[in-house]
């Protein structure tokens, strides 16, 4: 009988923010695996460090460049190895910081071992609740629409994704912060905005978007809101 992989949400950073079921099902299993980058400490490991004592790891190691083709035959040699330690019977958790379905790494390695391979995934604190939280910012209000935005896009896909929005939030804002901030400037839209970084850790920061510095670190996130007569 094959092992089961679990995706486990370990949510944005603070270790108490761990749900009591993903800690029970890291307890539980032989092997971890993780994303890691290929310069510094894995994020989603170090927030679970205390808790891998005896445990065989696996790390997945991802080149930290904009060009996706490398990641793709990392992911693969990762599910292969993941694989090999579940046909030998033995389960697998795989550490996700924050959930392991909103803009994870562990989705690329479910889609290569989903239909092998008994899932279970557990759903983690994602940083967007998290930051909010930390603003004191209302996501969504009645029948608002929160719109969530990769601060990757280009400067035209961002301005028709806001549009309409009432509630936004960028993710992966990092680099792109100076663009991300000009463009919000140039519609508006700025003044409803907080910027976040590192939320939940000893290092938080929350300020409102006019003074954010820069650079941005890579965990950083933009709340903002248009401002409607109610």
């Amino acid at each position: 009988m094959s092992g089961t992989l679990y995706g486990l949400g370990l949510g944005p950073g603070d270790p108490e923010l761990l749900t009591l079921k993903a800690a029970r099902l890291l307890s539980s299993v032989p092997v971890v695996a993780y994303p890691a980058p290929d310069r510094g400490e894995s994020f989603a490991r170090a927030i679970v460090a205390p808790r891998l004592t005896g445990k065989r790891e696996i790390a997945v190691v991802i080149p930290m460049r904009v060009d996706p083709a490398p990641a793709q035959g990392i992911y693969e040699e990762a599910a292969e190895r993941i694989a090999a330690v579940l046909d030998s019977g033995e389960n697998v958790a795989f550490l996700c910081e924050g959930d392991p379905l909103f803009y994870g790494t562990f989705m690329y390695v479910l889609e290569r071992l989903r239909d092998r391979f008994p899932v279970e995934i557990v759903p983690g604190i994602s940083s967007v609740m998290a930051g909010a939280a930390a603003a004191r910012m209302p996501l969504a209000l009645r029948g608002e629409t929160l719109t969530v935005i990769s601060a990757t896009l280009s400067d035209e896909e961002i301005a028709a994704l806001l549009e309409h929005a009432t509630a936004f939030a960028f993710m992966k804002v990092g680099r792109h912060l100076p663009r991300v901030r000009a463009l919000l400037n140039h519609l508006g839209l700025a003044s409803g905005c907080v910027y976040l970084e590192r939320v939940t850790l000893a290092e938080e920061k929350v300020a409102p978007l006019a003074e954010a510095q820069e650079p941005a670190p890579y965990f950083s996130l933009i709340l903002g809101r248009r401002e409607l007569k109610r």
